[in-house]
C-alpha cells in the first residue's frame, strides 16, 4: 500500500492512514486502497475486528487539495463516477462484516467525518476538533451524509452542515458521533480495551449483532419485525457458535473461539 499502513496481530487488523504531510487527506488512490483493505479484511476469517487510525497530527482533513483541483475540470459524468468511488468506499466500511473501531487521534474534517461515521465504534482524543466544512467551499457533504446523519442525528446535522462550525470531541460525544473521549495519552489503552472486548465475543454473534442494528433501526414495532427478530434468535441459538457459547457458560469453561 502506498498511502496506508496495514497490520494484523492476534485477530486485530489495523488500517492506518499514512499521509501525515497532507493531514491524511484522501484522493482517488487513498480511496481505492481503503476500499481494497476493507474488502480484504472483511473476507479474512481470522480477522475479528478492524481499527481505522491515522498517523500524524490529523486523523483526516477530508479531500486532498490537488485532487480537488483536478476534479474542478471534470465533467458532470466524471464527477459522478468519482463521487461513486468515495461512496463505495464508505459503504464498504459501513457494511464490513467485522466490527470497525475508529481511533481519532487528531482533527477530523469534511470527508474524514464520513470515515468516522461509517465506523461502528468511535474513540477520540480530547482536544480533537471536527468540522463539516464543505459549504465554506461552495460544496455540500452529500456522499458522507447517510453516515454522518445516522451518527449525529438530523437535528445536529442541520446545524453543522449549514454553519461549517468546528466542534470539539466533547461535543461529538454529546451528539453521539463519538462513543468515548479520553486524554490523548490514554487513547491507545482505551482502543485496546474495546478491541479486547470485541475479540472475546463470538465472531458469528458479533457479525449478526452488527447487522441486527442496521436492519432494525428505525423500523416500526409491528408483527413483521417481531417475526423477523424471533427468527434471528431462533437461528443463532441453533448455530454452532450459539450452541457452543451456551454450553461453555453452563460448563464454566472458555468457549472454543477463545481457545
Amino acid at each position: 500500500m502506498k498511502h496506508l499502513e496495514l497490520r494484523f496481530d492476534r485477530g486485530v487488523a489495523t488500517v492506518t492512514l499514512n499521509r501525515p504531510d497532507v493531514r491524511n487527506a484522501f484522493n482517488d488512490e487513498v480511496i481505492a486502497e481503503l476500499t481494497g483493505a476493507f474488502v480484504q479484511y472483511g473476507e479474512h476469517a481470522e480477522v475479528r475486528c478492524i481499527v481505522l487510525a491515522g498517523n500524524g497530527p490529523a486523523f483526516c482533513a477530508g479531500a486532498d487539495l490537488n485532487w480537488m483541483k483536478k476534479m474542478a475540470g471534470y465533467s458532470h459524468l466524471e464527477n459522478e463516477a468519482d463521487a461513486m468511488r468515495l461512496a463505495d468506499m464508505l459503504r464498504t466500511i459501513y457494511f464490513s462484516p467485522k466490527p470497525v473501531v475508529a481511533k481519532v487521534q487528531g482533527d477530523c474534517y469534511a470527508g474524514g467525518m464520513g470515515l468516522v461515521a461509517a465506523c461502528d465504534i468511535v474513540v477520540a482524543a480530547d482536544g480533537v476538533n471536527f468540522c463539516l466544512s464543505e459549504v465554506k467551499l461552495g460544496l455540500i457533504p452529500a456522499t458522507i451524509s447517510p453516515y454522518v446523519i445516522k451518527a449525529m442525528g438530523d437535528q445536529a446535522a442541520r446545524r453543522y452542515f449549514l454553519t461549517a462550525e468546528r466542534f470539539d470531541a466533547r461535543e461529538a460525544h454529546r451528539l453521539g458521533l463519538a462513543h468515548e473521549v479520553v486524554p490523548a495519552e490514554q487513547l491507545d489503552a482505551k482502543v485496546t480495551e474495546i478491541v479486547k472486548a470485541l475479540v472475546s465475543n463470538s465472531p458469528n454473534a458479533v457479525r449478526e449483532a452488527k447487522k441486527l442494528v442496521r436492519d432494525v433501526a428505525g423500523l416500526p414495532v409491528d408483527d413483521a419485525l417481531l417475526a423477523d427478530t424471533a427468527g434471528r434468535i431462533a437461528g443463532i441459538r441453533a448455530s454452532s457458535e450459539g450452541r457452543e457459547g451456551v454450553a461453555s457458560f453452563l460448563e464454566k469453561r472458555k468457549p472454543s473461539w477463545l481457545s
